[in-house]
């Protein structure tokens, strides 16, 4: 096939602080990728608000960028996802503005905003048998909280809303102006009863937000479709203009942008292999700004703590488990800034030295000097609770704070480095207590961890999670598997493949799979005794306060 006849596929991802776009050809190669900061609004601590305008016309930027080496006609599909943030619309699909400034473009509530911790309470007291799908309560970074949290302090938003939607479905609906709705958001952000293909009234009611279930729930959206499968007639007129496209290029149902990260890697395979094995054997880790744990099961599997059973969130005939981490990379990152040492080792390294980097290789050089055969033992005596901004899973409690101990008077950036390694280690103790839990309710066991995101770029933490998990770490050899994931959807929604899981493993690719080290495994399986003894003690700190 000639380069000038080879269909390509567009993947498009929204994040947390950037807009991206790959054009990817049929076996997920990305031939070309292109990224544009977005704004974000902070008004006052734990409050994040973004503008779907200012988001929209960044994916029109990197859309020309990507594609304007082929022709339109090559591009047979686009794919969009986004993270799972509020959008709010008013009367002609015009920006209402969910921010107490009153600025109308801030229409946006990102997904890491925590100010409907009351509301999400509330909601949680009610013990709704539809909390089973969300291992027992629903987090305040989901959107019912922050709709109720709008109807309390901003009702003249809440009055005059014309449509609410999760960021994704913003994006399809503006690409087509077809208003459908994807079952990976409703379901794993909404509390849609997949179960029985419908909102639910009475949960709704119970939540104080019985205004949106009128007119068959029109406000919401009453168009469920499957992660997959086209929206109407493809662009518009208007989008397709906007992006440089041609007017009725496919669109395929969305993705929230993790969902896309494990779509891309659960096709991946170990270089060498014929087959990308079984995926309920897989557990993808989609780590950046936070972290959130995808896998999937024929079985649905209802465990405490963990998001799901989603019935057909990312593939059609499986169940989704979600765990996750509110915090991950931003984590690693305040604590690099927020040690005394950091200005001095970002001099010392000049602007264009990493960070990470120069710890990493320091790393193994400070266990040499102190005849240490492993470096994962430079953390004997310094133990860390990674949740400073709550625990998301397997815990699910928000009011969670971090604990570290062992903390001595050293000083300099050799501390930095220690410290640095106990945290990223805490964080893949996180993950294992997840990985545990899901064992505890009936989960059959994992075979492997797949990464992607800025963490799978750090050795270490991949490293440390294949050790501590005692399970092997496949890191795909494409980067930017949101991305493809992305183009995933386009591909199975223009027929290029006949199932979103073909799309996945044809579009996998390969990956480097890193062995867990069975030299640190006894060491691991007692710091990890600690790291649950950490969250015993901070209960028990807290139960001495409150006089108990």
């Amino acid at each position: 096939m000639s380069k000038a006849s080879e269909p390509y596929f567009v993947g498009v991802d929204v994040g947390t602080g950037s807009a991206r776009a790959a054009l990817v050809a049929s076996d997920g190669r990305v031939v070309e990728q292109s990224v544009q900061e977005i704004k974000t609004w902070t008004p006052e601590p734990h409050y994040y608000e973004q503008s779907t305008q200012d988001i929209w016309g960044a994916i029109c930027k990197v859309v020309k960028h990507v594609i304007a080496g082929v022709n339109k006609s090559q591009v047979k599909g686009i794919g969009f996802d986004a993270t799972c943030s509020l959008v709010v619309l008013g009367p002609q699909g015009a920006p209402l503005t969910v921010s107490k400034t009153g600025e109308p473009e801030q229409n946006v509530i990102l997904w890491m905003d925590h100010r409907a911790a009351q509301e999400t309470a509330e909601i949680n007291s009610s013990e709704h048998p539809l909390l089973k799908y969300v291992g027992g309560q629903v987090s305040l970074e989901m959107e019912v909280p922050k709709l109720l949290w709008l109807k309390r302090n901003l009702s003249e938003t809440f009055t005059n809303i014309w449509r609410v939607f999760d960021l994704p479905d913003f994006l399809t609906w503006r690409a087509t102006g077809v208003n459908t709705r994807s079952l990976c958001s409703v379901v794993c952000k909404w509390n849609y009863d997949a179960a029985n293909q419908s909102w639910n009234k009475e949960f709704l009611k119970q939540a104080d937000l019985e205004e949106l279930t009128r007119d068959n729930f029109e406000k919401l959206g009453s168009d469920v479709q499957p992660p997959g499968r086209t929206v109407g007639k493809g662009l518009s007129e208007q989008a397709a203009s906007e992006l440089g496209l041609a007017p009725g290029t496919v669109v395929s149902t969305s993705l929230i942008d993790a969902h896309a990260g494990a779509l891309g890697m659960f096709g991946c395979r170990s270089k060498g292999s014929s087959s990308s094995d079984d995926v309920q054997g897989k557990m993808a880790l989609i780590a950046g700004t936070s972290t959130c744990h995808m896998s999937i099961t024929r079985d649905a599997c209802f465990a405490e703590g963990v998001w799901g059973p989603y019935q057909d969130a990312i593939i059609p005939g499986y169940f989704l488990n979600e765990g996750g981490q509110s915090v991950a990379g931003h984590l690693l990152d305040h604590v690099l800034k927020t040690h005394e040492a950091y200005t001095e080792l970002k001099t010392k390294l000049g602007a264009d030295k990493n960070i990470y980097q120069h710890l990493n290789k320091l790393l193994p050089e400070l266990a040499s000097a102190r005849g240490l055969e492993e470096v994962s033992c430079l953390t004997e005596d310094i133990h860390v609770w990674p949740d400073l901004h709550g625990n998301r899973s397997p815990i699910a409690d928000p009011t969670l704070r971090g604990i570290i101990t062992g903390l001595d008077m050293t000083r300099g950036i050799e501390s930095l480095a220690i410290k640095y390694l106990a945290f990223v280690q805490a964080l893949a103790y996180g993950t294992r207590h997840i990985i545990e839990n899901l064992y505890h309710h009936k989960r059959a066991p994992f075979q492997t961890l797949l990464f992607c995101g800025g963490l799978a770029k750090n050795p270490l933490y991949v490293q440390c999670h294949a050790d501590i998990c005692n399970l092997p770490a496949l890191i795909p050899d494409e980067q930017e598997m949101v991305l493809v994931g992305a183009a995933a959807l386009g591909a199975a929604a223009s027929g290029h493949y006949n199932s979103l899981e073909k799309a996945s493993k044809a579009m996998g690719g390969t990956g480097q799979l890193l062995k867990p080290n069975p030299r640190t495994l006894d060491f691991h399986n007692r710091k990890f005794k600690v790291f649950l003894q950490l969250l015993e003690d901070q209960r028990r700190y807290r139960n001495i306060m409150q006089g108990e």
